[in-house]
């Protein structure tokens, strides 16, 4: 199987597990990005959770003049309304899932793997955990978009699955209009989620991480 992409960061490295959350990075970031905020998420003590977090290709941009970066899909244009490639938006949401393949092949149950992603990732997370075909824990997206909405075919065990929506209300990179857009279309989809905001830009506060610990910890206990 080909696992995009063929090196992830993995936190704890060792250790027995019976949980997993892959976690997306943003535009010209990489794995190495969120690990450090593991521990500050307080997930519940009796949980243990392998958090994966992959490298994204290095492809060119357009946005970036098309400079080479880490990305898992090219953007044509910034404006609200996100002018994407959404075939390699798509392939990189099947590469993810067959990481989700690769945790229950290595003994994890789906329904105990989420899928989330920041910025970028969050859009990619979206497709990877809507149309996984087997039931997962839950999808948390940050600072982000529903890019597929127009497209996007819920699989129907995903009816159901809990789904985390955090968006800064100061965010000039990705307006938090665009956060407030992806919750109608979840709706109109049939799908629940939960919305916060926090006084922030395109990036992450100690509060959001505390929200994203305890939805991580109410999905899995």
């Amino acid at each position: 199987m080909d696992y995009l992409p063929a090196e992830t960061v993995e936190y704890p490295g060792t250790g027995e597990v019976d949980a997993a959350v892959i976690w997306l990075h943003g535009l010209g970031a990489d794995g190495h990005d969120f690990p450090p905020i593991v521990p500050q998420l307080l997930v519940e003590r009796q949980l243990q959770i392998r958090y994966i977090f992959p490298h994204a290709p290095e492809i060119p941009v357009t946005i970036n003049n098309g400079w080479r970066m880490r990305a898992w899909y090219d953007i044509q244009a910034l404006n609200v309304d996100r002018h994407v490639d959404v075939a390699q938006l798509l392939a990189s949401a099947r590469r993810v899932q067959d990481l989700v393949d690769r945790e229950r092949e290595r003994g994890i149950a789906s329904e105990r793997i989420l899928i989330g992603g920041f910025s970028q990732g969050g859009a990619v997370a979206f497709e990877a955990a809507l149309t996984y075909p087997a039931p997962l824990a839950g999808l948390f997206s940050l600072s982000s978009y529903l890019a597929t909405a127009a497209t996007l075919q819920v699989a129907p065990v995903q009816s159901s699955l809990p789904i985390l929506v955090c968006h800064g209300d100061s965010d000039g990179v990705v307006p938090e209009a665009l956060g407030r857009r992806s919750v109608l279309a979840l709706n109109e989809l049939g799908l629940m989620a939960t919305y916060h905001t926090y006084p922030m830009e395109h990036a992450v506060c100690p509060a959001e991480i505390l929200e994203i610990g305890r939805f991580i910890s109410r999905t899995l206990t």
